[in-house]
């Protein structure tokens, strides 16, 4: 995980799955693009920290959305700092009207923090970074409030989770929607009309190749437009690897009991598997035990994915 310069006194940290990937302008002011998740805040400071950059000095945070995996050093963060936080105006609403729902916390049993933001951004608008200047657009899909910024003098795009090299971030029909995956389809088509050498993710590696990423979305797009049970068997299976993630290890003989009493898992299956609860739980499990992803370690279960 560490952090590489990408453009003068602008640095990228690659995280994993349960924590989104960091940008950090060091200055005497630095600015901070995305926090983490909030249970592995006390990694973010060290990386961050390594960087020369004091908590108590930075001036700004930038979020790309408001989910857990990228809002989670926030709090932490400002209240040592009194830094402003940016946000789009939709997640701005969201925050200011502690709607946890909206930002996925309450739905997927996920941990946040609330906090003060005080720098609200729209379509167009254009974000500092010390002397590189990012345009802000409007990405919905993912997330309602979900924003990629582009610098089009060096022609990077920093993409957030509204494009990934090889996969899309899941579509919660339930929370975003029933029109999330036409949303996600033209932010993909915005995403296009730009010129790009390099993307840096939310999640993942950096990569090059633009259009071949555009091309797997929009092709996965297609799917789930043709059949919503591949929108399901996404959700599902990225969502129970978060938690997997988030809760570290759990016992095997309670992990389908703890699932039923969220929203997300049962509002899924009913949505696009009629009800089969216990079937789906066992197919997705006997899936992952066979690809290594989940494992066993006296009757807890873990997943090898990299938080």
């Amino acid at each position: 995980m560490a952090a590489f310069e990408i453009m003068e006194d602008l640095f990228f940290i690659e995280r994993g799955y349960l924590n989104a990937n960091h940008f950090v302008y060091v200055s005497e002011e630095s600015v901070l693009i995305d926090t983490g998740y909030r249970g592995d805040f006390n990694d973010t400071a060290k990386l961050i920290t390594e960087l020369g950059v004091d908590l108590a000095d930075i001036s700004l945070i930038i979020n790309t959305h408001c989910h857990c995996d990228h809002i989670g050093g926030n709090k932490v963060i400002q209240d040592k700092s009194g830094c402003d936080i940016a946000l789009h105006k939709v997640g701005k609403y969201f925050i200011d009207t502690k709607d946890d729902w909206s930002i996925w916390w309450r739905y997927y049993s996920q941990d946040g923090d609330f906090f003060r933001c005080t720098k609200m951004l729209e379509e167009e608008d254009i974000v500092s970074l010390g002397p590189h200047y990012f345009k802000v657009i409007h990405t919905p899909g993912h997330a309602s409030d979900g924003i990629v910024l582009y610098n089009p003098e060096e022609k990077v795009l920093i993409s957030s989770d509204s494009l990934w090299e090889y996969d899309v971030a899941a579509i919660t029909i339930r929370v975003e929607g029933s029109t999330a995956v036409h949303s996600l389809e033209e932010s993909l088509e915005k995403l296009a009309k730009l010129d790009v050498n390099i993307v840096y993710p939310g999640h993942g590696s950096p990569f090059t190749d633009f259009r071949g990423a555009l091309d797997r979305s929009r092709i996965k797009v297609k799917n789930y437009l043709s059949n919503s049970q591949n929108i399901g068997n996404d959700l599902l299976k990225k969502i129970t690897i978060y938690t997997m993630l988030m809760k570290k290890l759990i016992p095997e003989d309670s992990f389908f009991s703890w699932l039923m009493d969220t929203h997300w898992f049962k509002e899924t299956i009913d949505l696009y598997f009629s009800s089969a609860y216990k079937a789906k739980y066992e197919e997705i499990m006997i899936d992952f035990f066979h690809r290594g992803i989940i494992k066993r370690k006296d009757g807890r279960l873990y997943t090898t994915v990299n938080p």
